[in-house]
C-alpha cells in the first residue's frame, strides 16, 4: 500500500490518480516512520505541500539506504529545472497535479522498476548480456525494422529479458514503428549522466510486450547534439546487466555514438539490399570495421529484400561482399503493411518468409553456442575516443 505524503486537506487531490488504498502521512517526518514500520513498502507519493528541497533530500537519503523503494513527485508547476534536480536525486517520476493519467502511470513505471530490482537472477542469468548493433551505411535498407523484429524474435525465442535501444538520435522511427508514444527517451538519461544505475535506466525505458522494452530516441532531432557518446558508453553498459540481449538501432553513419555502442557490441548486423549503391556503401563500411580493427567474426552481413528483381543477382552480391551473409531475407509488400500497421511482422505473421527469415537468423546467429564475444577492448587502440 503506498505511502502518500501530504496534508489531508489537499490529498484528494492526489487520490484520484492512485489506484487502491493508501496510506497517509502529513509530513516527510511521518512518511519515514511509516517505511521504517514497514520494510516491504516500496512507494512514496509526496505532494506539492512538502518543500521541493526538503522532498528532494528525503528522495536522495532513500535512494542510498533502500533504493528498491521510488519516490514520485507531485508538483503544481513542472520544468525542466524541476526534473533535472528530481532525477539527480534518485526521484523516478515528476507529475503535475490534477494529470491522474500521468500519476497512475508513474506509478506503475515505478512498481516494475521495484519489480525489475527485487526479481532474483537465475544462476544462467548472471552473466552480462549481449549488445547487438544493427547498421545500414545506406538508408532505406529496412534498418529499424529488421532491430525491431529482431528484438521481438529473440523474446518469441523465449530470451526473457530483450531491449531495444534507438540510437538514431535525430530521427528515430522505433516509437512510431510500434506505436509508441515517446514519454520517457534517451535525452531524460542526461541529469544521470556519471551516476546512472539499474534504477535510473529502467525509468528510460518504455515497455512494448512482456519482456521486451525500448529506449526511445528524443522527439527533436536538435536535442541528439546534447547526448554526450560517454552517456550512450554508460547506459549501454547498465542495460547489459538488466537484459540478455540489447539490440541497438543506429542512424547510418559512423559517427560517435554509433562507434561506442560498436564497441562493447558482441555482434555487429551489418544491412544491405542488393542493388549497387547500397552493396557499394557496405564494402566502404566493411572496409571501415577493417580499419578500425573490428574483428571480422563478430559481423554478420544480411541481405534484406534478397529477391529483389534489380538486375543483380545473389552470386554477384555475394562477389561485392566478400563476406559470409548471415541471412537473406525475402521481399514483400506485407513488411511495409506491418509497419503501417504499427505491428512488427514476427508478431503480427509469424510464419511469413520474412519472419521466419528473422526468427532462423536470430536463433542461429544470435542465440548459436557460437556467438562471438564482444570487440569490447579491441578497437579502442585503433581510433579516437570522445
Amino acid at each position: 500500500m503506498p505511502i502518500l505524503c501530504e496534508p489531508a486537506s489537499s490529498a484528494g487531490e492526489l487520490l484520484s490518480g492512485i489506484d487502491g488504498e493508501v496510506r497517509r502521512a502529513d509530513t516527510l517526518a511521518a512518511a519515514a516512520k511509516l517505511l521504517d514500520s514497514d520494510p516491504h513498502e516500496t512507494l512514496v507519493i509526496i505532494g506539492p505541500r512538502a518543500v521541493t528541497s526538503d522532498a528532494l533530500a528525503f528522495a536522495a537519503s532513500l535512494r542510498l539506504a533502500r533504493p528498491a523503494v521510488g519516490v514520485i513527485l507531485a508538483r503544481r508547476e513542472v520544468d525542466v529545472t524541476l526534473l533535472m534536480r528530481a532525477m539527480q536525486s534518485g526521484v523516478r517520476d515528476v507529475v503535475q497535479v490534477g494529470d491522474d493519467a500521468a500519476m497512475a502511470a508513474a506509478c506503475r513505471r515505478s512498481y516494475e522498476v521495484t519489480r525489475r530490482m527485487l526479481a532474483p537472477p537465475a544462476d544462467e542469468e548472471s552473466a552480462p548480456g549481449q549488445i547487438v548493433t544493427v547498421f545500414a551505411a545506406k538508408g532505406g535498407c529496412g534498418k529499424t525494422t529488421l532491430a525491431v523484429n529482431l528484438g521481438v524474435a529473440l523474446a518469441r525465442l523465449g530470451v526473457r529479458r530483450v531491449c531495444v535501444v534507438d540510437l538514431d538520435l535525430s530521427f528515430g522511427d522505433v516509437a512510431i514503428s510500434v506505436q509508441l508514444d515517446p514519454l520517457r527517451t534517451i535525452l531524460d538519461a542526461l541529469p544521470m549522466a556519471g551516476h546512472l544505475d539499474e534504477s535510473g535506466a529502467a525509468s528510460l525505458l518504455t515497455r512494448y510486450q512482456p519482456g521486451l522494452d525500448m529506449l526511445l530516441a528524443p522527439v527533436t532531432p536538435g536535442d541528439a547534439e546534447k547526448i554526450p557518446p560517454r552517456l550512450v558508453g554508460e547506459l549501454l553498459a547498465v542495460l547489459r546487466g538488466m537484459y540478455d540481449f540489447v539490440i541497438v538501432d543506429t542512424p547510418a553513419q559512423f559517427n560517435e555514438h554509433v562507434l561506442t555502442a560498436m564497441d562493447v557490441s558482441s555482434q555487429l548486423v551489418l544491412l544491405t539490399t542488393p542493388d549497387v549503391t547500397a552493396l557499394k556503401n557496405l564494402r566502404v563500411a566493411l572496409d571501415m570495421l577493417d580499419m578500425l580493427s573490428y574483428p571480422r567474426q563478430i559481423r554478420s552481413v544480411v541481405i534484406n529484400r534478397a529477391d529483389s528483381k534489380v538486375g543483380l543477382s545473389l552470386e554477384q552480391v555475394h562477389k561485392v561482399v566478400r563476406s559470409e551473409v548471415g541471412a537473406h531475407i525475402p521481399s514483400s509488400r506485407a513488411v511495409p503493411v506491418s509497419v503501417n500497421k504499427g505491428v512488427p511482422i514476427v508478431l503480427d505473421s509469424p510464419g511469413h518468409p520474412v519472419s521466419q527469415a528473422v526468427m532462423k537468423f536470430a536463433q542461429q546467429r544470435l542465440l548459436g553456442p557460437s556467438t562471438p564475444r564482444s570487440a569490447e577492448g579491441r578497437s579502442r587502440g585503433k581510433r579516437r575516443v570522445a
